[in-house]
């Protein structure tokens, strides 16, 4: 299955990104537990990226070319395994691999997961691994383009500036970032332990293309992501989102950020999903 960034993509993606939920709350709910508040905040961004934006093949995860998403924000590596499964990349049967012994599926991304481009995690390095990917697909005169995804919290992080302020200079139109915007870090309100406002006058600043969008709306994020970007400029989009979105019980709550769910929890947290993927299919 190859996608193709000028495909058009009218179908829904509700039944996708409620399994991706599913998957990241079965996770979570394994010996080790996961970074759930994180994880459900990423699902429609990426589930618009796989199934309506990007250049790739699951059947042949190194196509040369592919487009590329490097998950900056590493500690939401559930998200991205759940999303890639349902994609296609791998049998959804690995994901009860997750925080096995001697598995690869571990809280940050494990590039011998297929799919996966690079290990991530230490927050602040996605953007500058990014414009190098970007640079380089310039130098190979393609039209692939590099995806990072960043937590608002890591743009606390002084190395993630230093990269916007050098891919601008080179005029990378084909580096795309998105900020998980959830108001959130492991410390509480973003805004409080470390100011990031005004973030979108602050990326302008820099000389970014700079675009808005409710984080859990897919064709918003369709409409921010699709559209072809400013002739020399990289495009940073804000994806506001809610951390924990979809567990009602720690939706907007720091205590999501990290969760080991027993079998009550795990089956309360289902119930929840499939409760909130019924009321939506009714409104469709």
């Amino acid at each position: 299955m190859t996608i193709s960034p000028t495909t058009p993509r009218t179908y829904s993606l509700a039944d996708k990104t409620a399994r991706i939920r599913e998957h990241i709350v079965g996770m979570c709910a394994g010996p080790e537990g996961g970074h759930a508040g994180g994880s459900l905040s990423l699902v429609e961004i990426l589930a618009t990226l796989y199934f309506r934006i990007m250049q790739v093949d699951p059947e042949f995860p190194g196509a040369p070319d592919r487009d590329v998403l490097l998950l900056s924000k590493g500690h939401g590596g559930i998200a991205l395994y759940a999303t890639l499964s349902e994609a296609g990349f791998f049998p959804e049967e690995w994901l009860n691999d997750y925080a096995r012994p001697d598995s690869h599926f571990m809280a940050h991304p494990h590039p011998e997961i297929p799919g996966v481009e690079m290990p991530t995690g230490s927050l602040g390095h996605g953007l500058a691994l990014g414009l190098g990917f970007s640079l380089a697909f310039r130098l190979d005169g393609t039209d692939r383009r590099c995806f990072v995804i960043m937590g608002d919290g890591e743009l606390q992080e002084g190395s993630v500036w230093e990269a916007a302020a050098v891919a601008a200079n080179h005029r990378l139109d084909n580096l795309v970032a998105i900020v998980d915007r959830n108001h959130l870090q492991i410390t509480g309100d973003t805004d409080v332990v470390g100011g990031t406002e005004p973030l979108a006058e602050r990326w302008r600043a820099f000389g970014w293309q700079v675009r808005e969008a409710d984080g859990h709306d897919v064709d918003e994020l369709t409409l921010a992501l699709g559209t072809p970007p400013a002739p020399g400029r990289p495009t940073l989009v804000i994806a506001h989102t809610v951390k924990g979105k979809g567990l009602p019980f720690v939706e907007g709550q720091v205590r999501s950020h990290y969760a080991r769910l027993n079998e009550r929890q795990h089956q309360r947290a289902l119930a929840a999903l499939r409760k909130a993927a019924e009321a939506d299919g009714e409104r469709r």
